[in-house]
């Protein structure tokens, strides 16, 4: 089964397993009190149609005996009044409750979506992107159902059940106290099994999450799949996720039909009994012919109402287990926080980059430090290439510096200011990365680009490209830089894709540039072209490089060596390969290909 994110305990969830917890929709529902309240006045109309309805009949039906012809046409015309009235009140709430539905459901989807993409790294570590996925459509889905529909239905039946109940009892005072002696009946299996449903909805929606994450890494990965031709492997595990969760819908789909066949038998056999009581009392003229088909509507309509709430309820269940989930990630706790009074941030330009005895842990591996104690300085300006083996926290340290994680213990700081003490957004304005795995994004050529810096002109995007070798092999695509280049650039080579993310970087020209292993994916002649322009950038800002070539390492005012978490040596190519030590033996090794390059 799949990892789901922490974000409350079970404890927890057991407690808010109420229909309490659509409560929780309150705060999206609010600033469209307005057409709420308009919904609201709609709804009640047609259910006070709905229940003056009976009353006609009943005139019709007495007067129709009494041959009193007249009056029996104005007792018509009056009752195609009230459809008309019916027809226009249900229209509008329809519309008024399914446009809120909607733009509530909007809001909902936004508001989780801007509150995730904010979300640290270290958050995405805990719960699979599928499932957070899953919340937002299929969730939100539920509650969609609910507001734009099961809300103002289930309210209707409300208030059909009490205004009906009212006019039974004053219908006949007798046949209606037999008709409540029905009711503690109906009530028990609403109570008992309405605990196990929403259980069972809860479960069913963790499951189909679960699925979703499943199928959402898979398509992801579909390439990395294939070629280990791991295709029914795959398939067989999403396979059995998806067929838990239909098990788990099968168990709450017999529950709600069970608890839905008790409390209709219940409520039918109950009113066909009031009725053979009341057809004795129409025989022994203690009411009338009209008064008992009156009495006999509104047992039905209270009835149905009964019916309706128990399926409405068990949907309403269901969407409080949404609402729960989703309120769970608006809520969710993000152990990487800005200040609540954020420090300015310092030029850039003339800030050094301190790491000061700097531990971490990733949360994913508490046990092992990827840090140990690492104290780091780099001038404004300074080039300094990180290189080790892998796994010995090069990476990591880019990661800190761009504040997707805080340090276990330690400060990192830039220009004498702790990361910690700023607004993420605003010092990250200051940093251009290249990662070792370049994003590209489902969208033109040119867009990527332009994504380092949205502002920038068509001329500076394409400045940036020749900059980074990227202009002729862009140019050269059907539409040029509008070229639409697939979900994470499937059209393109790996190489294309590093010197499109080397050209976003280029144009955000930003005072701190972070290379992670950059031109890894180029070959010989494009790795000479874009090595030009990054030496060119990095000539005015502060660099810090990840490689393991030759080339790249050489040209650092100064290489920092990594082992283990730990800084082993520092300085420059020359002098490290005097040392001999680690150093020279990944100078052998690792970077020998590198050389052609030089």
């Amino acid at each position: 089964m799949m990892a789901k994110a922490p974000v409350a305990n079970e404890q927890d969830r057991e407690g808010s397993k109420r229909i309490s917890a659509l409560g929780g929709l309150w705060p999206f529902i609010r600033p469209y009190s307005r057409m709420l309240a308009a919904a609201f006045v709609a709804l009640t109309v047609t259910a006070m149609v709905s229940l003056v309805m009976p009353l006609a009949v009943r005139q019709v039906v007495d007067n129709f005996q009494a041959g009193a012809s007249p009056i029996l046409d104005q007792y018509f015309a009056a009752a195609l009044v009230i459809v008309a009235f019916l027809a226009v009140g249900t229209a509008v709430r329809y519309y008024l409750v399914t446009r809120l539905g909607e733009r509530v459901v909007a809001d909902i989807r936004k508001a989780v979506f801007d509150r995730m993409i904010h979300m640290s790294p270290a958050f995405y570590e805990r719960i699979m992107t599928g499932e957070v996925l899953s919340r937002i459509t299929t969730d939100t889905t539920l509650i969609l159902s609910v507001i734009g529909s099961s809300v103002s239905v289930a309210l209707r039946n409300v208030f059909i059940f009490f205004g009906g109940l009212i006019l039974l009892f004053l219908t006949s005072a007798k046949l209606t106290g037999l008709v409540l002696l029905i009711v503690p009946a109906v009530i028990v299996p609403i109570v008992v099994l309405g605990r196990r449903l929403r259980k069972l909805g809860r479960e069913n929606q963790d499951w189909i999450a679960n699925s979703s994450g499943s199928a959402s890494e898979a398509l992801l990965s579909v390439q990395t799949v294939q070629a280990f031709t791991q295709e029914v492997r795959t398939a067989l595990k999403f396979s059995n996720v998806t067929e838990q969760s239909f098990v788990s819908a099968k168990r709450r789909i017999a529950t709600r039909a069970m608890m839905t066949m008790i409390v209709i038998f219940l409520i039918f056999s109950g009113v066909v009994g009031v009725l053979w009581i009341g057809a004795r009392d129409v025989g022994a003229g203690a009411m009338s012919i009209g008064e008992l088909v009156q009495f006999v509507i509104y047992a039905v309509m209270v009835a149905g109402a009964v019916g309706a709430l128990t399926e409405i309820w068990s949907e309403l269940q269901r969407a409080a287990g949404a609402t729960e989930r989703l309120v769970e990630l608006l809520n969710a706790d993000d152990t990487v926080k800005d200040p609540a009074n954020p420090v300015a941030v310092p030029d850039m330009n003339k800030g050094a980059i301190a790491f000061e005895d700097v531990t971490f842990f990733y949360p994913t591996r508490p046990n092992r430090s990827a840090l140990d104690h690492i104290s780091l300085d780099v001038k404004p300006g300074e080039t300094v290439a990180l290189v080790g083996p892998s796994g010995a926290g090069k990476s990591t340290i880019i990661q800190l510096l761009l504040r997707f994680y805080d340090p276990a213990s330690g400060a990192i700081k830039v220009g004498g200011v702790d990361l910690r003490e700023m607004d993420r957004s605003a010092f990250r304005q200051n940093i251009a990365l290249v990662p070792q795995d370049p994003v590209i994004f489902a969208d033109t050529a040119r867009e990527n680009i332009r994504f380092g810096r949205p502002d920038a002109t068509d001329a500076e995007v394409d400045a940036a490209a020749k900059a980074a070798a990227a202009y002729d092999f862009l140019s050269a695509l059907p539409e040029g830089f509008d070229t639409y280049v697939g979900e994470r650039g499937v059209m393109l080579s790996g190489g294309q894709k590093q010197r499109i993310a080397i050209a976003r970087a280029i144009l955000r020209d930003a005072p701190i540039l972070l290379l992670d292993e950059a031109t890894s994916a180029l070959d010989a002649e494009s790795e000479r072209l874009v090595q030009g322009a990054v030496d060119d950038l990095a000539k005015s800002r502060t660099t810090l490089i990840v490689a393991h070539r030759l080339a790249t390492v050489k040209k650092a005012d100064r290489i920092v060596v990594f082992d283990e978490g730990r800084i082993v040596a520092q300085g420059t190519h020359d002098s490290l390969v005097a040392e001999g030590g680690l150093y020279a033996r990944l100078a052998r090794l690792q970077f020998t290909e590198g050389v052609a390059a030089e």
